[in-house]
């Protein structure tokens, strides 16, 4: 933390327009090329920010990740005091020097022109309770499966029922979205007592506590590099259980999203041939497509299902 507080006590650059934060965690490679794609639209105007964990991760690969000296850009490692990605965005926007953050994940790769036009739809908005949210699609270089778009549906995001305009505190995902400093300052933060999920709606409610309005650019674009699969959001939703519990313990009149949501799937029947099958049936073969697909999202729910309320009660 101390070097969180010393990054911030410095002078800020009067000139120095927007400072992108990054925390990152095992995951070098694709940080190095996250990086990349910010070369040719960060500029003098940049700072970019990755907050790394020296202990449980390989501070020298993501020093040969960030490959500070060859970037166009000004570019620095802070470490995060605390475990979880809150502490890591902390530690990242608390040593900005901009009055502009902008919040990427690692493994977001941005479009050309991103950086500039999260700086020129503040330009536009500049009241101090308006962020800027864009847009986050697969990768073009994936193989995205039925279960990848399965989870376009509202799982990890929602941008399939959004529109340009106000998306609301409960759309607010990190992998894409800026925020006045001052902004983060009245509100303290990112909450660390959520280590993994829920991290992002949480702040996003006491922004709107305090006036928030989520602007959605769908031109804002970027690529999501994260194959993932089922059992990976077996574990994940095991781990989100207990942050959805402490959401709701924290802002008693938020809904429990995914228990809502799952409850009515826990422990039902579901085929796994089925959703294997979806692997190789498109959707739109007559008769039989919508029949496997609709088979398969009712064995991913109920896996996920299963999974959820596991970490529910242990969350209790």
């Amino acid at each position: 933390m101390a070097e969180g507080l010393a990054q911030e006590a410095r002078p800020r650059p009067a000139a120095l327009a927007v400072s992108i934060v990054i925390p990152t965690y095992r995951r070098a490679p694709v940080l190095r090329r996250c990086l990349d794609r910010l070369e040719g639209q960060a500029d003098a105007l940049t700072e970019v920010i990755v907050v790394d964990d020296a202990q449980e991760d390989d501070p020298a690969a993501v020093a040969r990740a960030v490959d500070a000296g060859a970037r166009p850009f000004a570019v620095r490692i802070v470490h995060r005091h605390a475990p979880g990605v809150a502490a890591a965005r902390n530690a990242g926007w608390r040593a900005a020097a901009a009055p502009l953050v902008l919040f990427l994940g690692d493994d977001i790769l941005a479009d050309p022109g991103l950086v500039s036009a999260h700086l020129a739809a503040h330009a536009r908005r500049p009241e101090e309770h308006v962020g800027i949210l864009g847009h986050v699609r697969w990768a073009r270089e994936l193989r995205v499966t039925p279960f990848m778009r399965f989870l376009e549906e509202g799982a990890q995001f929602d941008y399939a029922h959004m529109e340009a305009g106000d998306a609301g505190w409960g759309r607010l995902y990190t992998s894409n979205v800026s925020f006045k400093r001052g902004l983060l300052e009245a509100v303290g933060g990112f909450d660390e007592d959520f280590t993994f999920g829920y991290e992002d709606l949480e702040i996003g409610r006491r922004m709107h506590d305090r006036g928030l309005r989520l602007m959605y650019d769908p031109q804002i674009r970027a690529e999501h590099l994260h194959p993932t699969t089922l059992a990976d959001w077996e574990r994940r939703m095991a781990a989100a259980a207990p942050a959805e519990r402490m959401m709701v313990a924290k802002h008693p009149d938020v809904k429990p999203y995914f228990h809502d949501a799952l409850r009515g799937w826990r422990g039902q029947a579901s085929s796994a041939r089925m959703a294997a099958l979806a692997e190789r049936i498109p959707a739109a073969v007559p008769v039989v497509g919508p029949r496997v697909h609709a088979a398969a999202r009712a064995h991913w729910k109920v896996t996920l299902a299963d999974a959820f309320f596991a970490g529910w009660e242990r969350g209790a």
